[in-house]
């Protein structure tokens, strides 16, 4: 049977049982009404029209409580400002939810502007750029901003690279009161050399009281800096409380670390956000991985506060409880995304919970003040067969319910028929590799993660409707090869060659064409940059990039030297000594599991949305998510395609999402049904999370269209509404 064909039976399918889902939905949901009465739904009042913090509340829920964009009017939803912040650039990418206060417009650009548009019409008011004039080196990733006011005063707060800067939200003026002259080092009082550390904040932290409450962006690989918890004055800037997650001694979970762990080792970051319960006082901290990502020979243990949640007393930074969901991660399994807040119903009882997503497509819910779990969660037992040196956990949590909402193992059955040739292809390649499902430890041959090193859920999060008690989440359904390969030792002083092979390849690759689009190629990079810029970029850092600082001046040139002219110089021998940090074995590269086309090398769908009921822990619909144009030229639609943003529901019965990354669409989708409402096409992908407002009475939906990831870059934000009466 013909691709095509088989596609198109298989949607009919599919939209038979959506059908029936969406008649049972619509029934339950009209049925149960009735008895979600005692539910308490958001106040209608001006944070309902505003969009006043990431998320769009503390809670990070992404609701909206406006109404008038709704299921009946939808098709009429028409562009009606874009502003071009003319920053983007190639492989740029802009991720920014944007705030709304006051009818004014709060966001970044590709470069990292701060800028302020009149939420009406798009207007710009001001803007601060924190490069002062300077060119911008490399790509940075910005998710949002803080907003905070006080006695008729307003601020914004944000980093760039390792500083925090607060500006004056009705001016763009620094805040020359707060910090060094408007600006806090975030290198500082890490219990590091701040000169060998790379650190700043993608996702914007949380304001409680009068305190900032931030995660940071630091290294995966090492030196790393170690990913502590903390919080500012927003007056001041000065440091009020910190969280350590990797223990030191005489701290709670110092235990499940090497005694000295805490002295050189990094990461167990919170990159992705957090949610914040207002009326408790408690600040829920996901985090990440503990650095290096996937080889943890030197950090024996289960590695605690890594992979965990963490639920902290948001006025003094202690602990209130924990969960970890992967000990001693070997598989770059950062908890991806800022949990949501709650409240659902369970053997009659209204309880305030917390819902996490993972990158493994799995949705925990825990009781917001104690901690319990709410559905069961199973300790499996896992290979704990690494590479030499190597020490795994022999179990691993994994919850019962609800069912996970991406596909958990990649078996020969599910490899790619798009052609005859891609699937002989593909499955010559995949009996080479080991694929056995969740926690098969990293190998010298390839071990397949599925869902991939992106997910499974994203750093978009998920939306949660009052209403329904239905749960939203955008999931991934790639494959990805985790490689290890030995680590070459050098029998003579090193050369900038092998420095770069040590310290670079396993990003930018050997032969420097790079891993685009998450790490991009570095040959003809001497036309792009000049070379005291690549100096500054390998010592300090960029991105996802640590800084290089601890190689010292003299392998910085001789990397910088190789990387301009393609001349191997060789450094003076004993002249650095060897880095603390060196490993047996190294990452061999973010690579997918791809066709020979570039195509995903299992069947579809490769991107689903998906809808939960959190009372019953079921999954209610889920449906493909984006297509890729060469192919629907082809007539084979609805495949789903990688996305990367989440989703927005309102009041008015829609649930808004872009994300999509190769068809740049924007999309509203029936809450209750999934069914596709409208859509329209972006400048360029709208992998961003959207927000939703109204101002004079007009409600509208932003979102930034940004682009990258291997998507064309772009740098607009695009405003919808319906159409004003009599125009």
């Amino acid at each position: 049977m013909p691709v095509g064909e088989k596609l198109l039976n298989t949607k009919k399918l599919k939209l038979i049982v959506l059908t029936g889902f969406a008649l049972l939905v619509v029934v339950a949901a009209r049925g149960s009404r009735a008895q979600q009465q005692t539910l308490p739904l958001p106040p209608s009042s001006v944070e309902q029209r505003e969009w006043r913090m990431f998320g769009g509340g503390a809670d990070n829920i992404h609701y909206s409580g406006l109404r008038q964009i709704n299921r009946e009017n939808v098709p009429n939803l028409e562009a009606v400002w874009t502003y071009d912040t003319g920053d983007a650039f190639k492989d740029s990418e802009m991720q920014c939810n944007p705030l709304m206060v006051d009818g004014v417009l709060f966001a970044t650009s590709p470069k990292l502007r701060v800028i302020a548009l009149d939420a009406a019409t798009g207007q710009l008011r001001w803007s601060f750029d924190p490069n002062e004039g300077n060119k911008s080196l490399g790509k940075v990733r910005n998710r949002g901003l803080s907003y905070w006011e006080d006695r008729g005063k307003s601020r914004i707060y944000f980093a760039h690279r390792h500083l925090l800067y607060a500006l004056d939200a009705k001016t763009g003026q620094i805040i020359n009161s707060f910090g060094n002259r408007g600006r806090v080092d975030l290198r500082e009082g890490l219990g590091r050399d701040p000169k060998d550390i790379t650190i700043t904040i993608s996702t914007p932290g949380v304001v409680y009281q009068d305190m900032l409450v931030v995660g940071s962006l630091v290294s995966e690989g090492l030196p790393a800096a170690p990913g502590f918890i903390r919080a500012f004055d927003l007056r001041t800037g000065k440091l009020r409380w910190t969280f350590r997650t990797i223990p030191q001694p005489g701290e709670f979970g110092y235990e499940t670390w090497p005694k000295d762990a805490w002295q050189y080792t990094g990461g167990a970051n919170n990159w992705s956000g957090m949610a914040l319960d207002v009326k408790r006082g408690l600040v829920f901290v996901p985090t990440g991985s503990a650095a290096f990502d996937f080889y943890g020979a030197n950090r024996h243990g289960d590695n605690l506060f890594a992979n965990s949640l963490i639920c902290l007393d948001a006025r003094t930074g202690k602990r209130v409880w924990h969960f970890q969901f992967i000990k001693h991660d070997v598989w770059d399994r950062d908890l991806p995304s800022a949990p949501s807040l709650i409240t659902i119903q369970r053997d009659g009882r209204v309880i305030d919970a917390v819902a996490q997503i993972t990158k493994s497509g799995h949705v925990f819910i825990f009781e917001r003040e104690t901690g319990k779990a709410l559905f069961p969660i199973e300790y499996r037992r896992v290979s704990s067969l690494g590479v030499d040196g190597e020490k795994l956990a022999e179990t691993q949590p994994l919850p019962s319910t609800p069912p996970p909402f991406a596909r958990q193992i990649l078996t020969e059955e599910m490899l790619t028929r798009r052609t005859p040739e891609a699937h002989k292809d593909v499955l010559e390649r995949f009996r080479k590799l080991r694929s056995r499902g969740q926690f098969e430890p990293p190998s010298l041959e390839g071990t397949i993660i599925f869902p991939g090193l992106d997910g499974g859920g994203e750093w978009g999060g998920a939306a949660f409707d009052p209403e329904t008690n239905l749960f939203y989440v955008n999931s991934n359904e790639m494959a990805w090869v985790l490689r290890l390969v030995e680590t070459p030792k050098p029998k003579e002083s090193p050369s900038g060659k092998s420095l770069y092979a040590n310290n670079c390849a396993s990003c930018h690759s050997n032969d420097l064409g790079g891993n685009p689009p998450q790490f991009p190629s570095l040959i003809g990079v001497s036309s792009r940059y000049s070379t005291p810029e690549i100096r500054t970029l390998i010592r300090a850092g960029v991105g996802r990039m640590p800084g290089f600082a601890a190689l010292g001046n003299e392998r910085i040139q001789a990397i910088t030297h190789y990387l301009m002219t393609g001349e191997d110089i060789r450094t003076v021998a004993g002249n650095a000594p060897p880095s603390p940090f060196d490993q047996k074995y190294k990452f061999d590269g973010y690579k997918k599991f791809l066709d020979p086309e570039g195509y995903p090398a299992i069947e579809p769908p490769w991107g689903t949305l998906n809808a939960l009921d959190l009372n019953g822990g079921k999954i209610v619909w889920q449906i493909p998510l984006g297509e890729y144009p060469a192919l629907v030229a082809k007539g084979v639609r609805d495949t789903g395609s990688e996305n990367y943003g989440g989703p927005v529901v309102t009041a008015g019965g829609l649930l808004f999402i872009g994300a999509t990354n190769y068809d740049k669409k924007f999309r509203a989708f029936d809450k209750v049904t999934g069914k596709l409402l409208w859509e329209s096409t972006l400048p360029a992908a709208g992998n961003a999370t959207p927000a939703t407002y109204e101002v004079n009475g007009r409600q509208f939906v932003v979102i930034a269209a940004g682009g990258g990831k291997g998507s064309a870059s772009g740098g607009s934000y695009v405003a919808y509404a319906l159409p004003e009466k009599g125009k």
